[in-house]
């Protein structure tokens, strides 16, 4: 088998990826591009996505872009425990909790934390933005912790692809003063701490 990464460890998309790569036990290479040096427009990487996008994998000569197809692709071809809920009702939890945040999710908590970590990336910093940021980002969690319930985690007793994809964010946006007002949700924190606990979180920081 072979598996090529495309994508640069910065990449909340790309952390997500190698968290299901990680929870799968799965060998793979990376090849680093760098979005913040403006690589993925360049002519070799736009040939893998015409969008400029990361990530992008290739696997055996199979090629997939758009997280929510790589990981859709990943966890039903590699071995291992599966991250799809067995339930229609949990499968529908773990999309709603993708499609929130790949919707209103990551755009609210990167004007958050790119404000104080990648500025120059979200065009520099921005009062207004950061703060309407934080507002969207809250209203993005306390939705998806009513999806999560009483759950452990947010589409049941086990991680599902939907918590692979909001922690990278989480991550970055805990390394911000805003973090406290952020994180301020009811079942928030008990999440998040099983989230860090993770060995598939554990292995894929940021670089």
């Amino acid at each position: 088998m072979s598996l090529i990464l495309y994508g640069f460890d910065a990449s909340p998309y790309v952390r997500t990826v190698k968290m299901l790569l990680a929870e799968k036990g799965a060998d793979f290479d990376q090849v680093q591009i760098n979005v913040m040096n403006g690589e993925t427009h360049l002519p070799e990487h736009l040939e893998r996505n015409a969008f400029g996008k990361v990530p992008v994998i290739d696997h055996d000569d199979f090629r997939v872009i758009e997280t929510s197809a790589i990981m859709s692709y990943l966890d039903e071809v590699l071995p291992g425990h599966s991250l799809t809920p067995d339930s229609a009702r949990d499968r529908a939890r773990s999309h709603m909790a993708q499609a929130v945040y790949d919707s209103y999710g990551y755009g609210s908590m990167v004007s958050v934390f790119g404000y104080y970590l990648f500025p120059d990336f979200i065009g520099g910093q921005n009062d207004e933005s950061r703060l309407q940021g934080i507002e969207d980002s809250k209203l993005v969690l306390r939705e998806l912790m009513k999806i999560k319930g009483a759950d452990p985690f947010i589409a049941g007793k086990s991680p599902s692809i939907g918590d692979l994809y909001l922690a990278p964010a989480c991550a970055y946006m805990s390394m911000t003063p805003d973090a406290d007002q952020v994180f301020a949700i009811d079942g928030f924190a008990d999440w998040w701490a099983k989230m860090q606990a993770l060995p598939s979180f554990k292995a894929t920081p940021p670089q």
